[in-house]
C-alpha cells in the first residue's frame, strides 16, 4: 500500500467512476483498476461493488476510506510542518566548546544567531582539545570550535579566529615592565600552568630548553581559576590574551609577549563534512563568519577541508 494508491482510491470516492479518476490522476483506466486490485488483495477484502454503470462503497470501503483520508491529511501536515521548519526554523544546535571559547568568543556569535533564529535553541557542550573533535565526529555536537590545526578528514574545518598567547601577570610583578620574555626569564618565578590541551603543548614546547629549571606551582584547568591564582599571587601564568583583556584594561594584569617569536592561537569550527546541514545549521556558520569579518582578530579564511 502506498500514498499514490491511496489517492487514487479517494478519486475514484470522490468521482464516483473510475473513467474520471483515470483522467484526474492522469492514467488510463485499466491502471487504475489494477492499482484497486492491488489495494483489495493487500486488506483482503473488495472496496467497491459494481452495480452495472455505478460503483458504490462496500462496508468495508466505507472504513478505509475514512482511514486513507486521514493518512492523506497527516501527510500533508507532516509536508506543511517540514515547509514552516524551513520558514520558521526550530529544534536545537549543540555547539562543542571549551570554557573560554565559551566566555569570549560565542556570546556575540550566539547573539546574533538568536536575532535570526529566537526558535532554534543553542546547547553548549563544554569540551576541552580533542573532546571537542570527538564530539563532533560522533555527532553528539554540531559544531565545535577547536584550536588549530585539526588533521581529521571527515571534518569540514574553517579558521575564524587568530589570538596571541602571552605572559599573564599582575602589574607590580617584575616582568611586567618588560616588552618581552623569554622562557629562561621565568626561571626564578613560580608558574601557573593550564592542565593540557593545545594551549599547554604550544607552552611545554617553548619551555622546553628550561623545563628541569622552572617552578610549576599549579596546573589549572579554568581560565578564570588561573586568572584568580595569579591575583593573589600565587604565580604567572600564559593565556589568549582576549581573555584577559578586559583585566588589563582594568589594571589588574599586564600582557606580555613570548620571545623570540610570539606564539599564536588559531581557532577553527568544525563540523562534519557528510552531515545534511539545517537552515539553522547553515545559518549558525554565517554568523561566525559574520562575526568574523566584523573583528580583527577574527579570521574570514577559506574553508580548510580537513586540515588546519
Amino acid at each position: 500500500m502506498d500514498l499514490d494508491q491511496l489517492h487514487t482510491f479517494l478519486e475514484i470516492v470522490r468521482l464516483k467512476s473510475f473513467s474520471k479518476a483515470a483522467q484526474t490522476c492522469f492514467r488510463t483506466q485499466p491502471a487504475i483498476s489494477a492499482q484497486i486490485r492491488q489495494l483489495e488483495q493487500e486488506l483482503n477484502t473488495s472496496l467497491f461493488e459494481r452495480l452495472g454503470t455505478r460503483i458504490q462503497l462496500t462496508p468495508a470501503g466505507r472504513i478505509f476510506c475514512e482511514f486513507a483520508e486521514q493518512i492523506l491529511d497527516l501527510r500533508r501536515q507532516a509536508q506543511d510542518a517540514i515547509n514552516e521548519l524551513d520558514r520558521v526554523p526550530r529544534g536545537e544546535l549543540v555547539i562543542a566548546a571549551n570554557e573560554a571559547t565559551c566566555v569570549y568568543v560565542l556570546p556575540t556569535v550566539f547573539s546574533e544567531f538568536k536575532k535570526r533564529f529566537p526558535n532554534v535553541q543553542l546547547l553548549v557542550d563544554r569540551s576541552y582539545g580533542r573532546h571537542v573533535v570527538e564530539a563532533v565526529l560522533d555527532n553528539l555536537a554540531d559544531f565545535g570550535f577547536t584550536q588549530l590545526p585539526v588533521q581529521e578528514k571527515r571534518l569540514q574545518v574553517v579558521p575564524v579566529y587568530t589570538d596571541e598567547i602571552k605572559l599573564l601577570a599582575p602589574r607590580e610583578h617584575p616582568l611586567a615592565k618588560l616588552d618581552s620574555v623569554s622562557a629562561a626569564e621565568l626561571i626564578p618565578y613560580p608558574l601557573l600552568l593550564p592542565k593540557g590541551g593545545a594551549t599547554r603543548s604550544k607552552l611545554n614546547a617553548w619551555l622546553e630548553g628550561v623545563e628541569d629549571q622552572i617552578q610549576i606551582s599549579m596546573e589549572l584547568d579554568s581560565t578564570e581559576m588561573i586568572k584568580r591564582f595569579v591575583l593573589a599571587g600565587m604565580g604567572i601564568s600564559f593565556m589568549a590574551a582576549s581573555h584577559f583583556q578586559e583585566g588589563v584594561e582594568s589594571g589588574l594584569f599586564v600582557a606580555v609577549s613570548l620571545a623570540p617569536e610570539p606564539i599564536i592561537r588559531r581557532l577553527g569550527l568544525v563540523y562534519r563534512k557528510d552531515k545534511a546541514l539545517s537552515k539553522a545549521g547553515l545559518g549558525f556558520i554565517q554568523s561566525v563568519m559574520e562575526r568574523a569579518g566584523s573583528n580583527p582578530t577574527l579570521l574570514r579564511e577559506p574553508v580548510e577541508h580537513g586540515r588546519g
